[in-house]
């Protein structure tokens, strides 16, 4: 049996004002989270890919009420495997670690820092989209400040790949190479 809010889901398109109207819901009635966290890693399930995209907007605004959650998005962020699921919830990562480096509104734990790390060294090297490539890159030379060995590894890869990507890969890879060298 679905609930409301998963039915609202089924409306739910790639507009922006769409995805909005609906985490717009969610900031209003933060204990939606209960349903929506869960259902972003329910890779099985068509509403699956609109769940991360409702929480990537949800978190521009209200991070700070995904603490409780955070170990269960830590541990699950790897096993996604669709495109549409992956952009939105590397968003969610660089937001995470933001916050959690420059505004301290969350505090992750070094576990969830090595979770976040080697699942976006994951999309790094995978065959993910250049959008999700670009904001693992952004995430990952902040992690940097906190571990050494990070920015090295970094660097190796974004030279080695930087001649076989688009123009923004490149880009943001130009970008965090002058920052790390």
């Amino acid at each position: 049996m679905h609930t409301e809010f998963y039915e609202k889901l089924n409306y739910v398109s790639g507009f922006r004002e769409k995805r909005q109207i609906l985490a717009d819901e969610v900031l209003l009635n933060p204990n939606l989270l209960i349903e929506l966290v869960p259902l972003c890693f329910l890779i099985t399930d068509s509403n699956s890919s609109k769940a991360c995209w409702i929480l990537e907007l949800f978190c521009y605004k209200k991070q700070e009420e995904l603490k409780p959650y955070l170990d269960y998005f830590c541990s699950n962020i790897k096993t996604l495997t669709a495109d549409s699921a992956i952009r939105p919830m590397a968003k969610v990562c660089q937001l995470l670690v933001i916050s959690h480096f420059k505004k301290k509104e969350i505090q992750l734990t070094e576990h969830q820092l090595h979770q976040i790390t080697e699942t976006c060294f994951d999309w790094l090297i995978s065959d993910t989209k250049v959008a999700s490539k670009c904001y693992a890159i952004r995430t990952l030379h902040l992690l940097g400040n906190q571990f050494d060995w990070i920015h090295s590894e970094l660097k190796i890869i974004l030279e080695k790949d930087y001649a076989n990507h688009s123009a923004a890969y490149k880009a943001v890879s130009r970008e965090i190479l002058k920052k790390i060298k």
